[in-house]
């Protein structure tokens, strides 16, 4: 073993039993992480020595200030020719190159190895080319190896989603490589004078940094890798010296045509002159031993020689043609050429944004209006448009109304009728995302006026659309389908299949609400936006349909809409639809009496605070209604803010269930003034605005806080005067069954509904009114499994007052604490998963149904952190969990 590669020999083993079950067939994804300088490539550099049978495959993610999207396969792409080279010449979807590449790999005897290098500096749509092979190489024969430094990952990172996506396949192995320990430190000191133990503390045994140190002559030089590479290059030739800073400022990756016509110098001089070990031979160009190495050497590089690099390779780029945009606008920054930003750094964004990486493109636009000060609306306006729109995408709502305000500003200077008519629309969007409805309304109005004026085109169609989408929320259906089918027939008549997805999305929506029906038409926009490859529209369309299906209690509906749309938003970098999804999720997971996943779910998305105002409100409310059920702190906090944004927004789909939530903790905590105040406010303002599902939540709380209504007929009537709902047929729907049980007095059949329903926390509160024990003491069990205290605790009394004996104390604290937090159910269902047993036998044995024991299981598995109900299994043997008695 060689020196750098000390302690590195059970990695090599392990790689080479991934590469095995790769001949045979089983492909793997193996995720190579550490810190930078832990010899992550040399290692893959060794096991390429000992694997001479296989094909291997070299792309790497650029240290940039900006990453070109797709960098690694652009570099695979040609090494290996053919139509993957092909795709990305013609600029070919990125589908399409993501399918030729999995092809690519499959092809060559007798496997292939695809290294994927630095991919903490990906772009959104490596990003996504990574997850697309994990979820596809467990039946090829490919070994897949990708390295990152995980101490560079943001918060934000789009890596860390992938990652965490991957860790579920069966592909996917991870390999995190140690820094070197003090013995190993010895050994590379060797017989030198110097005191091994103090190297070692002060390299952390990065074994880059130890033998940086020792070829520069640690300690005559302050140990940074900076000074050591200094040293090292202090002792070549000014030649050599200004050769390697030539090839530092090209970049991790050089070619030797371009550093000999840049460098001036002939191309077999390059040989002879890289003697220092920087810079080493990587097949037909020549690469950087580190990429600290090439900072470090950027860094020696004095300003003016900066500039007069980057405008040279500038200069030939251009010359030579074919470059990456992305890399063209770099260099063009470097040599302060302005000009040359505002060619090519717009040019990069929208290749970025067509290839999904969404965050590049936003980073582009934000060179140019750097490099663009003094220049004309003409050249200001498009740019601050496309910035807004790639912050909308990111759902970084907030950044995107300041360049849109001066975008409109000056297309109102130009004149340009149509751009402004456009960019009101969007500003009517960015506005309700950030929850000020009344700004959002006048701004979608005076789009339409402004579009009206004019002849009729697709910005007329949009706006319309728009002002169906404002209409369909405030549930005013009669003027959402009006606007909605201007936006349908104009989107026809133009051949724009974007806009007939849109349009007949909001009219869907708008009939769902009034309770006329209406899924088919969503569904339709769907199917319009997926078959034309319309990425926004298709993710709008998936969270739409998630949040009917949950409204409507179609909880698996909800989930398949789910899955499929984060796949389709995630790939893509959608982050204001996948945001909206994981919401909408915690909310359908709660009302499925699946707290903890809700909890979890919502309390990550406040974490991160990525969220846009209105991406906030379903995980503020989720996780201020189980806090505040659970009786933990903070629950009234995040529901205040919940409701402070839903008011801005004044629409009554977000105000009315935020208020049927807060009448329910009030009245659980005994203030039923307060909860009747509640109730009243969100009844009044949900007749006839909000769906029935949504009204029946405040109607119900007005019946439990004392000011009962009265079901529709077909049904007897609760007691007392009341007011009355619209009867079936009439302008507003009825209440749904479950409701208008309960407000009948027929407990059991309310509670039978909800159960149906697959609600059964709103089954358990059913029964809180009737005198019944035994739907009492059912009622009790599922609080006591939910950990809600307050509805626990007011079934308690409500049993007392019936004067029920043997009343159960509730979970003991030994319970609550139990393994891994699970209840005292989950452990039940966990040990029979030990047995091997599946739902329907685990339903049979606990008398509880099948759906309950999924939902159980999943809970289960997500607390105990595994992936399957093998590894539930053994993690059971270890936390001593055995079968129920």
């Amino acid at each position: 073993m060689t020196m750098e590669l000390l302690e590195r020999g059970p990695f090599l083993q392990t790689l080479a039993e991934y590469a095995g079950q790769a001949r045979q067939g089983t492909g793997r994804l193996v995720l190579v992480s550490g810190e930078s300088g832990m010899g992550k490539t040399m290692l893959l550099e060794a096991f390429q020595d000992s694997s001479p049978d296989a094909r291997w495959l070299w792309g790497g993610c650029d240290g940039l200030l900006t990453p070109r999207p797709l960098g690694p396969l652009f570099d695979i792409g040609a090494q290996v020719g053919g139509e993957l080279a092909a795709l990305g010449r013609d600029g070919a979807p990125r589908d399409q190159m993501f399918t030729a590449f999995l092809t690519e790999l499959g092809t060559g005897a007798p496997f292939t190895v695809a290294v994927l290098e630095d991919v903490h500096w990906a772009d959104e749509a490596t990003a996504d080319l990574l997850s697309f092979l994990g979820r596809r190489l467990s039946r090829s024969p490919v070994l897949l190896v990708a390295t990152y430094r995980d101490d560079e990952l943001a918060a934000d990172h789009p890596l860390r989603m992938v990652l965490g996506d991957l860790a579920t396949q069966r592909a996917t192995r991870r390999m995190r490589l140690p820094p070197l320990s003090r013995d190993a430190v010895a050994t590379l000191v060797g017989s030198r004078d110097i005191d091994a133990a103090e190297l070692h503390r002060v390299t952390g045994g990065n074994p880059f940094y130890v033998t940086e140190m020792l070829a520069a002559g640690w300690p005559s030089v302050p140990p940074t890798v900076r000074d050591a590479v200094g040293a090292r290059l202090a002792r070549s030739a000014p030649a050599t010296r200004q050769l390697v800073q030539c090839a530092a400022m090209i970049g991790a990756r050089v070619d030797r045509s371009l550093l000999a016509t840049v460098a001036d110098v002939a191309a077999p001089a390059i040989d002879d002159r890289l003697l220092t070990g920087i810079l080493t031979a990587d097949g037909r160009g020549l690469r950087f031993r580190h990429e600290l190495v090439r900072l470090a050497v950027t860094e020696s590089v004095t300003p003016h020689r900066k500039v007069e690099l980057h405008a040279r390779l500038l200069a030939e780029l251009e010359q030579r043609g074919g470059a990456d945009p992305a890399v063209l606008a770099h260099h063009a920054e470097g040599a302060g050429d302005d000009k040359a930003v505002l060619r090519h750094a717009p040019q990069a964004a929208r290749r970025s944004a067509a290839l999904g990486a969404h965050r590049e493109a936003a980073a582009q636009f934000e060179r140019a209006l750097r490099h663009a000060a003094g220049r004309d609306g003409a050249t200001l306006a498009p740019l601050h448009e496309g910035l807004a729109l790639e912050y909308s995408l990111l759902d970084r709502w907030h950044e995107a109304e300041q360049p849109l305000r001066t975008a409109l500003r000056l297309r109102r200077e130009l004149g340009d009728g149509r751009s402004v008519g456009e960019n009101l629309r969007m500003l009517s969007k960015t506005l309700w995302r950030l929850c000020r409805g009344e700004e959002s309304e006048q701004a979608a109005f005076e789009a339409v006026e402004v579009l009206e004026a004019l002849p009729p085109g697709p910005e007329l169609a949009w706006a319309y659309a728009n002002l169906s989408s404002f209409y369909m929320v405030w549930g005013r259906t009669a003027e959402a389908v009006a606007a909605g089918a201007k936006a349908r027939d104009l989107g026809e008549r133009l051949d724009q299949p974007e806009i007939l997805s849109e349009a007949l999305n909001s009219l869907g929506c708008a009939l769902v609400i009034a309770g006329q029906g209406g899924l088919e038409p969503v569904r339709q926009a769907l199917r319009i936006a997926l078959d034309g490859n319309l990425h926004e529209a298709a993710g709008r369309t998936f969270c739409n349909l998630q949040s009917l299906g949950t409204a409507l209690n179609e909880f698996d509906e909800a989930e398949r809409y789910y899955t499929q749309g984060m796949a389709f938003c995630e790939e893509r970098q959608l982050g204001v639809y996948s945001t909206c999804l994981s919401g909408g999720r915690a909310w359908a997971l709660l009302l499925a009496g699946r707290w903890d996943e809700a909890a979890q779910i919502a309390g990550d998305m406040l974490k991160s605070k990525l969220a846009s105002p209105v991406n906030r409100m379903n995980p503020l409310q989720v996780l201020g209604t189980i806090r505040g059920l659970r009786g933990a702190d903070g629950g009234w906090e995040l529901l205040d803010e919940a409701l402070a944004l839903a008011e801005g927004t004044g629409e009554p789909q977000w105000i009315v269930p935020l208020r049927a939530g807060r009448a329910e903790l009030h009245w659980l905590s005994g203030n039923p003034g307060a909860a009747l105040r509640e109730a009243r406010s969100g009844y009044e303002l949900g007749r006839g605005y909000v769906h029935q599902w949504a009204l029946g939540s405040v109607a119900i709380w007005l019946a439990r806080a004392g000011e009962p209504v009265r079901p529709g007929p077909g049904l007897p009537e609760a007691g007392g005067p009341g007011r009355r709902l619209p009867e079936p047929g009439s302008s507003e729907p009825g209440l749904p069954e479950p409701y208008a049980r309960e407000l009948a007095g027929d407990w059991a059949a309310a509670a039978l509904a909800w159960q149906q329903a697959g609600r059964p926390y709103d089954a358990a509160m059913a029964w809180l009114g009737s005198a019944d024990e035994a739907g009492l003491r059912q009622a009790l069990t599922v609080f006591d499994d939910l950990g809600a205290r307050l509805p626990a605790a007011a079934a308690r009394r409500r049993m007392k007052e019936l004067g029920i004996r043997a009343i159960p104390r509730g979970p003991r604290p030994a319970t609550k604490a139990g393994p891994a937090g699970l209840t005292a159910r989950e452990q039940e269902v966990l040990a029979l998963l030990a047995e091997g047993l599946p739902d329907r036998e685990i339903s049979r044995r606990l008398f509880i149904s099948e759906r309950t024991v999924h939902h159980h299981v999943s809970a289960v598995l997500g607390k105990i952190g595994v992936s399957s109900r093998t590894a539930a299994a053994r993690e059971a043997a270890r936390l001593g969990i055995g079968a129920p008695a």
